[in-house]
């Protein structure tokens, strides 16, 4: 999904390095007053203002983490910002500014990366984040996106994933596994297409887990919710790699294991109906699946009141001592399933 194949095209040598940089930058405005010395400079001017500085990167490549056979450019632009946010946010922190930095080949034309950076846009608008930086270069493999997003809040603020303690609730915000079974619905229709190009897609319906898949959202809105709620979790991270991965990683650096329940797991009905059209197990996927950009967190059994019935959060399980070990408890019985990681790995998933 370049660009329409009548459009006219520019050739990214036409701008050059500063010129292209000009070109995809010049309609970002500065949001945060924070933010001192934006593009332009050598060097970004960040102003922490007596707050500790969170700083996150990550990195998507075409062919592993997008296929552009199917995933809109104004989509991906607007998706690498949200699972860096995501990250910031997992941290109890309120994402702030974001630097970008994409390396193309020359099968992309301007238009191209207007696309990409419109939906880059569209998110730092959404999030109130400024873009400060970043670089623009050529590649010899296709499409290359990075980005590094900062936030700043005091140091009592921040929740780290080493805060869970023994008989602390495990809560997970939203529901789970929509992304990996709108990805499914995607890869499908792609594979159809390529057998047969005049085929058209059958999408009507799947609008809500084709979203979490294309176009998620990051949860920087739980900050206040929780805050509203007098409740401060003891640990926390954003559910990228899949349930099953986050809690290990918790467990991990938290020093505890957990018990989950099979039957707490929030799951949307359309996101059951089309695993099973798959013939998936629905719990494997919300298990697995990854790219939900959910927040998983601890908070302390004191504040078990405050949260049981809220819309926002699911309480999935709890902590227990670390030589218990991490296990799903299997629904309507007392069975145990070792948790394992089989989610999303870089270097084991590739396409």
């Amino acid at each position: 999904m370049l660009e329409d194949k009548n459009m006219i095209k520019t050739p990214i040598s036409a701008l050059g390095e500063f010129g292209l940089i000009k070109h995809l930058t010049q309609s970002f405005e500065i949001k945060n007053p924070t933010t001192k010395t934006s593009i332009g400079d050598d060097c970004a001017v960040i102003d922490p203002d007596g707050k500790k500085m969170v700083v996150t990167t990550d990195c998507l490549a075409e062919g592993v983490h997008f296929n552009l056979g199917y995933v809109p450019l104004k989509h991906l632009g607007y998706k690498a910002v949200v699972v860096n946010l995501s990250d910031v946010a997992a941290m109890n922190v309120k994402p702030s500014q974001i630097l970008v930095s994409i390396a193309v080949s020359n099968r992309f034309p301007v238009e191209a990366l207007d696309e990409i950076y419109a939906g880059i846009k569209l998110a730092c608008d959404r999030y109130q984040v400024d873009l400060v930086g970043g670089d623009t270069t050529s590649s010899n493999a296709g499409l290359v996106i990075n980005i590094t997003a900062i936030g700043m809040e005091v140091e009592e603020e921040i929740v780290r994933r080493s805060g869970a303690k023994p008989n602390d609730l495990l809560v997970v915000t939203g529901d789970l596994g929509g992304a990996y079974l709108g990805l499914q619905i995607l890869e499908r229709e792609h594979a159809v297409f390529l057998a047969n190009p005049n085929m058209q897609p059958e999408m009507e319906g799947y609008d809500y887990i084709l979203e979490r898949q294309l176009k998620p959202e990051a949860r920087t809105d739980v900050k206040n919710i929780l805050k509203e709620l007098g409740i401060t979790p003891t640990s926390m991270i954003d559910v990228s790699d899949g349930l099953a991965s986050e809690v290990l990683h918790l467990s991990d650096q938290s020093k505890v294991g957990f018990r989950l329940y099979e039957e707490k797991l929030p799951m949307d009905s359309l996101t059951v109906t089309t695993a099973e059209e798959f013939n998936l197990n629905p719990v494997v996927c919300a298990m697995n699946g990854g790219e939900d950009y959910e927040l998983l967190m601890t908070i302390a059994p004191s504040d078990f009141e405050k949260i049981k019935n809220h819309p926002d959060f699911s309480i999935i399980g709890h902590a227990v001592d670390a030589e218990q070990g991490n296990f799903l408890v299997l629904r309507g019985s007392n069975e145990l399933s070792q948790i394992t990681a089989q989610g999303w790995d870089a270097f084991l998933n590739r396409s």
